[in-house]
């Protein structure tokens, strides 16, 4: 006798690591670092801490915290490969109160820094020796 032959794709997955749909849907650069921030609380999935093995699902809706960014995305496919830009924003849907809420953050912070402008050239010999002894003063 012999062996069927095994040529039939595999059915599609139902669900997903959580960590792995993260990288796959581009939210952070590594898998580790996926599962750092799913650790340190900042990846909710319906509105509850989880943990990095945790399945997702189509439908569910997940709050990502990153840096300044908040994220609140509705998941619309799985994948557990990372692929291009392109096809990793059709894994999800934000939500348009999460984009406007980013998009004020990120004026905020821009306004903020709208003031400062950085040196032109390196401190000289006497710039040098000021920023030295402000920085004694602070350690007192």
């Amino acid at each position: 006798m012999t062996a069927p032959c095994m040529t039939a794709p595999a059915p599609a997955a139902d669900s997903v690591r959580l960590d792995l749909w993260l990288w796959a849907a581009r939210f952070f650069r590594t898998r580790s670092l996926a599962k750092q921030a799913i650790e340190t609380g900042k990846v909710d999935v319906g509105g509850q801490r989880a943990k990095a093995s945790r399945s997702v699902r189509i439908g569910d809706a997940l709050r990502i915290a990153r840096g300044d960014e908040t994220f609140e995305v509705e998941v619309l496919a799985l994948s557990d490969q990372r692929g291009p830009a392109s096809v990793a924003q059709t894994l999800y849907l934000e939500s348009d109160a999460s984009k406007a809420r980013r998009a004020e953050t990120i004026a905020t912070l821009r306004a903020a820094r709208a003031g400062y402008q950085p040196p032109e050239s390196k401190p000289d010999k006497r710039a040098r020796r000021l920023i030295r002894a402000l920085g004694d003063i602070d350690a007192l």
